[in-house]
């Protein structure tokens, strides 16, 4: 399954998640996020026990102020609608694998 484009409109969809949910808040101008964006589709792809979601931070302003995402990418993994883990930066395959257990 490829990942989930988020916004404004759609996001309950996260909110609502039961089990867990993986968050990129990113940007088309930004090159560590373009780096990361593949990683994430990937996990998407291999990951069906998974919500993995992206939300473009120039399309969602107010997701980014909600979630205080001050820099991108910034990569949110929320369990139950809960935040458990944040980091932000680019981060590799395995790093990114490792916020997701719980």
């Amino acid at each position: 399954m490829s990942a989930l484009r988020l916004n404004k409109e759609n996001f309950d969809k996260a909110r609502k998640n039961e089990g867990i949910a993986l968050l990129d808040f990113y940007a088309e101008w930004c090159g560590p996020c373009r780096m990361v964006l593949p990683i994430v589709d990937e996990i998407a792809e291999e990951r069906s026990d998974l919500m993995v979601a992206k939300i473009n931070v120039e399309e969602s302003p107010e997701l980014a102020r909600e979630f205080g995402v001050l820099s991108i990418p910034t990569l949110i993994v929320m369990k139950n609608g809960e935040i458990i883990n944040r980091v932000s930066g680019a981060r590799s395959k395995e790093k990114i694998l490792e916020m997701l257990v719980v």
